[in-house]
């Protein structure tokens, strides 16, 4: 155990995004500019900002156009945000925005909860997606949910995974992140899943994004770190979860994620003190606790 570990590993930070997207507090633009910023000065180089779905399903969301348009950051952050179709990318197209990511599911069903889509629908749009975007100069980035298990289907067919993987590598994505939404993934599915994809691509392609319903998240992160994964998603604080998921509880925290990066030294350009005080921001902004656990720990000492 620990032979195969990265030197480095590459983090997104999805918070702004994922995670507010499921809370129920909306915060203004000034407060989410001022929690990127925060994350930014943190050493978070990658980080999704936004997202351009209709503010009807993600009221949370609405000021994706102000957002985008008073972000100012170092040219050397790449952001990102949500499209979800060719109207979300014209609203997108026009920012300053380094990549865009789409989404769809592993399952018809939750494709369709999520979406309201089949998933021969979402790959038929993405078909006319990816190269409007790949001729703007932008990145692609492709999620891929319920990898592992649906909260409708049960245990995800591994073999649809696969070719679903092989179907949006082929339309030309950058990077492909493969979600365990409800956090009922275990450290075998991670290791049998990631085997079989180094076999259709090198795995540089893809990332992992874990939910920590059972507490599985950093035991997952270990497995896919031996496996060859050198890209996580993660949330400053555990926050968010997939409001299409029955029973999805937070990502996994970005500084839960950070420290045990650190303590096996994997190398991730963050500063684990500043990320802190990003997660203690989170917490004032939301008026609540977070469920991160180093988080917590953090700051008990710190206010002892």
């Amino acid at each position: 155990m620990f032979d195969n570990l990265p030197k480095t590993v590459k983090l997104v930070e999805v918070g702004p995004r994922d995670g507010l997207q499921n809370e129920t507090k909306i915060l203004s633009t000034a407060e989410k500019l001022q929690l990127i910023n925060a994350l930014v000065s943190s050493g978070i180089k990658n980080i999704e900002v936004t997202s351009f779905v209709s503010p009807q399903w993600i009221p949370q969301l609405a000021d994706a156009d102000d957002l985008c348009q008073l972000l100012k950051l170092p040219a050397n952050i790449n952001t990102s945000a949500l499209v979800p179709n060719a109207k979300g990318y014209q609203r997108a197209k026009g920012t300053s925005l380094s990549t865009v990511a789409i989404f769809m599911s592993a399952t018809e069903t939750h494709n369709k909860k999520n979406i309201n889509r089949t998933i021969d629908q979402s790959l038929k749009t993405f078909e006319q997606l990816i190269p409007l975007a790949r001729n703007d100069g932008k990145k692609v980035r492709a999620y891929l949910s319920v990898v592992f298990v649906c909260p409708y289907e049960g245990l995800t067919d591994q073999d649809k995974v696969v070719q679903l993987c092989k179907n949006l590598l082929a339309l030309g994505v950058d990077e492909l992140s493969l979600g365990d939404t409800i956090g009922a993934a275990t450290p075998k599915m991670v290791l049998s899943l990631i085997s079989r994809l180094q076999k259709i691509d090198h795995l540089g392609k893809f990332a992992l994004h874990f939910h920590d319903t059972e507490g599985m998240a950093l035991v997952n992160t270990v497995a896919g770190l031996e496996a060859g994964i050198t890209t996580f998603d993660a949330s400053i604080g555990g926050m968010g979860g997939c409001p299409y998921a029955p029973g999805a509880a937070g990502n996994l925290a970005t500084e839960d994620l950070v420290h045990l990066l650190h303590s096996l030294d994997i190398e991730t350009g963050v500063d684990l003190d500043k990320l802190i005080a990003c997660g203690e921001l989170a917490q004032q902004l939301l008026g609540k606790q977070l469920p991160g656990r180093f988080l917590r720990v953090a700051l008990a000492k710190k206010n002892k």
